[in-house]
């Protein structure tokens, strides 16, 4: 299922956050968005994900329009989210965290085989509790979480943000695997050029709420990215 989105504006206040954003995201591919601090990146997330209300435009996924949707009602059509800086259930233990990550299945579904394979620390830990783990930990509970319930879109917001390079390293066998399933389309918002050059097979530059560039991942060095995120 891909995701399209067209003419999206978004405000805080009197400010002009988005503008005019257009792009796709297809399945079976990893779309990394990228872009300096500040250019709207993440309220772009929160946006695809009814956390915060598009003032104009269009969001599509697999064809229905989800401009006005609650976000459970995107989570249920299929779009799991990992936000910047995780917010899991520090009290709950992993095995419940991840259980909260069914709520939209039917009853009796369990947490896919394939996440421990993905991430087998999550395994070892079950009965721990989120908030004991470290960083790195947390965020693969995090990805955990948003996979358990078989997303057709998973959106990742800056992953390997304070995370130790061996877990940086898991987390990006997991999404090369994710993506080479054909099962999801996936979107990537990362700071971390070196990581997004690695997984891309289309990238966009966002700068004050535009995007002011795009190809394929492939393309990243001929087309100088780099230097459109040099502070």
């Amino acid at each position: 299922m891909n995701l399209s989105v067209s003419g999206l504006n978004q405000y805080y206040g009197g400010s002009h956050i988005l503008r005019e954003l257009a792009f796709d995201v297809p399945a079976g591919k990893v779309t990394a968005l990228l872009g300096r601090n500040g250019v709207g990146k993440t309220t772009l997330l929160r946006t695809l994900m009814g956390l915060v209300p598009a003032e104009r435009g269009k969001v599509l996924f697999g064809g229905k329009n989800l401009t006005r949707a609650a976000p459970y009602e995107r989570v249920r059509a299929g779009i799991g989210y990992v936000p910047q800086g995780r917010e899991i259930f520090p009290r709950l233990t992993v095995a419940e965290n991840l259980q909260m990550g069914l709520a939209t299945l039917p009853r009796g579904a369990c947490v896919p085989a394939r996440i421990f394979d993905m991430f087998p620390v999550l395994g070892q830990m079950m009965r721990r509790r989120g908030g004991d783990l470290s960083g790195g930990q947390q965020q693969q509970l995090a990805i955990g979480r948003a996979l358990a319930m078989g997303p057709k879109l998973l959106i990742l917001d800056e992953p390997t943000e304070g995370i130790q390079p061996s877990i940086i390293k898991d987390i990006e066998r997991a999404i090369r695997a994710l993506a080479a399933t054909g099962e999801m389309a996936i979107l990537l918002c990362e700071q971390y050029y070196d990581f997004a050059r690695s997984l891309a097979d289309q990238y966009l530059v966002m700068e004050r709420g535009q995007i002011i560039a795009r190809g394929a991942g492939a393309d990243m060095e001929r087309d100088r990215v780099k230097a459109l995120l040099a502070v």
